[in-house]
Protein backbone atom coordinates (compact mmCIF):
# COMPACT_ATOMS: atom_id res chain seq x y z
CA UNK A 1 0.00 0.00 0.00
CA UNK A 2 1.06 3.54 -0.75
CA UNK A 3 -0.07 6.56 1.25
CA UNK A 4 0.76 10.11 0.24
CA UNK A 5 0.76 12.97 2.72
CA UNK A 6 2.06 16.48 3.19
CA UNK A 7 -0.23 18.42 0.91
CA UNK A 8 -1.83 21.70 1.86
CA UNK A 9 -2.45 25.30 0.97
CA UNK A 10 0.57 27.45 0.14
CA UNK A 11 1.14 30.82 -1.47
CA UNK A 12 2.80 31.13 -4.83
CA UNK A 13 6.56 31.00 -4.41
CA UNK A 14 6.28 28.79 -1.36
CA UNK A 15 7.45 25.26 -0.71
CA UNK A 16 6.02 21.92 0.37
CA UNK A 17 7.39 18.46 0.86
CA UNK A 18 5.22 15.49 0.06
CA UNK A 19 5.82 12.03 1.46
CA UNK A 20 4.69 8.66 0.24
CA UNK A 21 4.97 5.81 2.71
CA UNK A 22 4.94 2.25 1.42
CA UNK A 23 4.13 -0.89 3.32
CA UNK A 24 5.99 -4.13 2.79
CA UNK A 25 9.60 -5.23 2.89
CA UNK A 26 10.45 -4.91 -0.81
CA UNK A 27 10.22 -1.15 -1.23
CA UNK A 28 13.85 -0.91 -2.30
CA UNK A 29 13.11 -2.99 -5.40
CA UNK A 30 10.55 -0.55 -6.79
CA UNK A 31 10.88 2.37 -9.12
CA UNK A 32 8.74 5.16 -7.69
CA UNK A 33 6.90 8.00 -9.36
CA UNK A 34 4.84 11.06 -8.55
CA UNK A 35 1.88 12.11 -10.64
CA UNK A 36 -0.67 14.88 -10.36
CA UNK A 37 -4.16 15.58 -11.58
CA UNK A 38 -5.73 19.00 -11.67
CA UNK A 39 -9.51 19.48 -11.85
CA UNK A 40 -10.79 18.82 -15.34
CA UNK A 41 -7.41 17.64 -16.59
CA UNK A 42 -5.79 14.30 -17.21
CA UNK A 43 -3.28 12.85 -14.81
CA UNK A 44 0.25 13.89 -15.67
CA UNK A 45 3.68 12.61 -14.77
CA UNK A 46 5.74 14.73 -12.37
CA UNK A 47 8.88 12.84 -11.37
CA UNK A 48 10.38 9.37 -11.02
CA UNK A 49 13.25 7.78 -9.16
CA UNK A 50 15.02 4.47 -9.61
CA UNK A 51 14.90 1.77 -6.97
CA UNK A 52 18.34 2.70 -5.67
CA UNK A 53 17.66 6.42 -5.74
CA UNK A 54 20.57 7.13 -8.04
CA UNK A 55 18.54 8.03 -11.10
CA UNK A 56 15.81 10.67 -11.30
CA UNK A 57 13.60 11.97 -14.08
CA UNK A 58 11.34 15.02 -14.20
CA UNK A 59 8.62 16.54 -16.28
CA UNK A 60 9.79 19.72 -17.98
CA UNK A 61 7.17 21.72 -16.11
CA UNK A 62 8.76 21.00 -12.72
CA UNK A 63 12.43 20.58 -13.60
CA UNK A 64 14.59 22.80 -11.42
CA UNK A 65 11.80 23.38 -8.90
CA UNK A 66 10.89 19.89 -7.69
CA UNK A 67 13.18 17.20 -6.30
CA UNK A 68 12.29 13.55 -5.87
CA UNK A 69 14.19 11.49 -3.31
CA UNK A 70 13.76 8.33 -1.31
CA UNK A 71 14.82 6.71 1.93
CA UNK A 72 14.73 2.96 1.53
CA UNK A 73 15.31 2.47 5.26
CA UNK A 74 12.01 4.25 5.90
CA UNK A 75 10.10 2.88 2.88
CA UNK A 76 9.35 6.45 1.87
CA UNK A 77 9.68 8.55 -1.25
CA UNK A 78 9.57 12.34 -1.10
CA UNK A 79 8.72 15.17 -3.45
CA UNK A 80 10.20 18.50 -2.40
CA UNK A 81 8.47 21.32 -4.22
CA UNK A 82 9.85 24.85 -4.34
CA UNK A 83 8.85 28.03 -6.16
CA UNK A 84 5.32 26.73 -6.37
CA UNK A 85 2.97 28.22 -8.92
CA UNK A 86 -0.84 28.28 -9.04
CA UNK A 87 -0.68 25.88 -11.98
CA UNK A 88 0.91 23.30 -9.65
CA UNK A 89 -2.44 22.98 -7.89
CA UNK A 90 -3.54 19.35 -8.14
CA UNK A 91 -3.98 16.10 -6.31
CA UNK A 92 -0.57 14.46 -6.09
CA UNK A 93 -0.26 10.70 -6.02
CA UNK A 94 2.64 8.28 -5.80
CA UNK A 95 3.06 5.06 -7.72
CA UNK A 96 5.35 2.04 -7.70
CA UNK A 97 6.59 -0.37 -10.30
CA UNK A 98 9.25 -3.07 -10.61
CA UNK A 99 10.27 -1.93 -14.07
CA UNK A 100 13.84 -0.82 -14.65
CA UNK A 101 13.24 1.91 -17.20
CA UNK A 102 12.83 5.15 -15.32
CA UNK A 103 10.91 6.84 -18.13
CA UNK A 104 8.38 4.05 -18.58
CA UNK A 105 4.90 5.51 -18.14
CA UNK A 106 3.22 2.47 -16.62
CA UNK A 107 3.04 1.75 -12.92
CA UNK A 108 1.50 -1.26 -11.21
CA UNK A 109 0.61 0.20 -7.84
CA UNK A 110 -1.01 3.50 -6.95
CA UNK A 111 -1.66 5.28 -3.72
CA UNK A 112 -4.30 7.77 -2.67
CA UNK A 113 -3.39 11.34 -3.36
CA UNK A 114 -2.83 14.44 -1.33
CA UNK A 115 -4.20 17.84 -2.32
CA UNK A 116 -1.81 20.67 -3.07
CA UNK A 117 -3.32 24.11 -3.55
CA UNK A 118 -1.18 27.08 -4.54
CA UNK A 119 -2.79 30.48 -4.16
CA UNK A 120 -1.76 33.47 -6.25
Amino acid sequence: QLQASGGGLVQAGGSLRLSCAASGRTFSRYRMGWFRQAPGKEREFVAAITSSGVGTYYADSVKGRFTISRDNTKNTVYLTMKSLKPEDTAVYSCAADLGLVITAPFYDYWGQGTQVTVSS
